[in-house]
């Protein structure tokens, strides 16, 4: 049985940039990664899979540079970990011992075992695995009538890029009033609503699907409450996924409510020398403070580094102060972008908040070649002018003004130092800089918050 100083379960991108840093911090150590296939995948890609990438193979993910570094890998299905001796099982028999173990065993999509039908034969999910992605992409080069359930981004970038295949006819059902309601504010959402139903997704929101019918064993659609039916060669399930831990809770690893493994700001668990760091590990709101069950390959690649510097002696007083939510998608060639503290989020939570908004044309002056809109929403603490959270919808450019918002949240950044901020400016790369969106947004808060002192 062979001993590491380090084994890593789990080969996504929290796996894989763990392993990484620690090994290159620590060349003398043994670090090994055990993963279920040889390939992987980015995780963020994968609705690409079916139009824009064309395959699976043009989405894969390897370690690299770990292995490079004189790093381990090792393909099979970890089915035991015993703690008190420090062991890992594989299903194939193998043993493994380990000095410091990292879960990185990430997530699996949720089955709508609630839908009557669910089970039936053609109703799918969206894996994460490079084999199940492969499986998928071929039943849906095969239908032509496609039915997808959620309101979510996988579901709704997943319908975008089918309905953009020659002889897709594409539904996109959910129970919400628009979709990405989780991640953006009402009216920004109802915009991702209409730019989606620019492009060839029938998108039907209000609708609660109440079976999945078919016959023979074979699912034939969906119907909904008010007895509408919507016919499909293939039912999509894309319903969010849930933290694969059981093996970490069989040996003994604390598990919160929303299944996660518990862990401190250093990402350790109860279990000395036991780790858990991406989709399977604990979240918690860098504002609220308040549990959530966030899954972001971003995230889980900033844990994994301060995991990375920190696992044989703390290298970096640097610990996790909390998950930002910085989401960003792009739909029907308008990206829409989200961070922090959202307008729902601070009402529901009883934060004080004014809006900060600001519209500019992204490129000056405005009739340059490719111009677009931009809306930009900065949402801030009157009291102090700190910045907790923020949106912006328009052209490619919001993809990185998002991370501009996002560290000045987490530098605890108000609007009135954005009054001073330095910015580079070019006629096919930005706003003018008479109208700088991110500032302008910022001095529309402080006239809010002027009036509501004089008020």
């Amino acid at each position: 049985m062979k001993k590491y100083d380090v084994v890593v379960i789990g080969g996504g991108p929290a796996g894989i940039v763990a392993a990484t840093t620690a090994k290159s911090l620590n060349p003398d150590k043994s670090i090994l990664i055990i993963k279920e296939e040889d390939k992987g995948l980015v995780p963020c890609g994968i609705p690409y899979v079916f139009h824009a990438l064309g395959c699976v193979e043009n989405n894969s993910m390897e370690p690299r540079a770990f292995v490079d570094a004189g790093g381990e890998i090792v393909i099979g299905r970890v089915v035991d970990v015993l703690l008190e001796s420090h062991e890992i099982k594989l299903a194939s028999g193998e043993l493994f011992q380990f000095e410091k173990l990292i879960f990185a065993t990430g997530s699996r999509p949720l089955k709508p075992v609630f839908l009557k039908g669910y089970d039936l034969k053609n109703v799918e999910l969206v894996p994460k695995s490079y084999s199940g992605l492969e499986q998928l992409k071929r039943k849906t080069d095969n239908a032509r009538k496609i039915v997808i359930l959620g309101s979510g981004f996988t579901a709704v970038e997943l319908a975008e890029q089918l309905s953009e295949e020659p002889g897709k006819d594409v539904h996109l059902i959910f129970r919400a009033e628009h979709c990405l309601h989780k991640s953006f504010s009402r009216d920004m959402a109802a915009k991702v609503d209409r730019a989606l139903r620019e492009t060839n997704v029938k998108v039907h929101n209000h609708l609660q699907v109440n079976e999945i019918y078919g016959d023979n064993g074979v699912a034939r659609g969906v119907r909904v409450e008010s007895g509408e039916t919507f016919e499909a060669d293939i039912v999509i399930a894309a319903m969010g996924y849930q933290a694969n831990t059981e093996i970490a809770e069989n040996a003994g690893v604390y598990i919160n409510s929303y299944k996660q493994i518990i862990v401190d700001n250093y990402m350790r668990t109860n279990v000395k020398d036991i780790y858990a760091i991406g989709d399977c590990a604990e979240t918690r709101g860098f504002i609220t403070g308040a549990g959530g069950c966030i899954m972001l390959a971003s995230t889980a690649a900033a844990e994994a580094r301060i995991l990375g510097y920190n696992l044989f002696r703390i290298r970096i007083k640097h610990d996790f102060h909390g998950t930002l939510s910085v989401f960003s998608t792009e739909i029907n060639n308008t990206v829409f972008a989200s961070a922090g503290v959202l307008v729902q989020d601070a009402q529901k939570i009883g934060i004080s908040y004014v809006c900060g908004e600001a519209e500019a044309i992204d490129r000056h002056p405005g009739k340059m070649p490719g111009a677009k809109s931009m809306t930009v929403r900065l949402v801030v603490m009157p009291g102090d002018g700190q910045i907790i959270g923020g949106e912006i919808s328009g052209g490619k450019v919001c993809a990185e003004m998002i991370n501009t918002i996002a560290l000045a949240i987490q530098k605890y950044v108000t609007v009135y130092e954005f009054l001073s901020f330095q910015i580079g400016t070019h006629p096919f790369l930005s706003a003018a800089p008479t109208v700088a969106p991110l500032i302008k947004a910022a001095e529309n808060a402080i006239a809010k918050i002027d009036n509501m002192k004089i008020i």
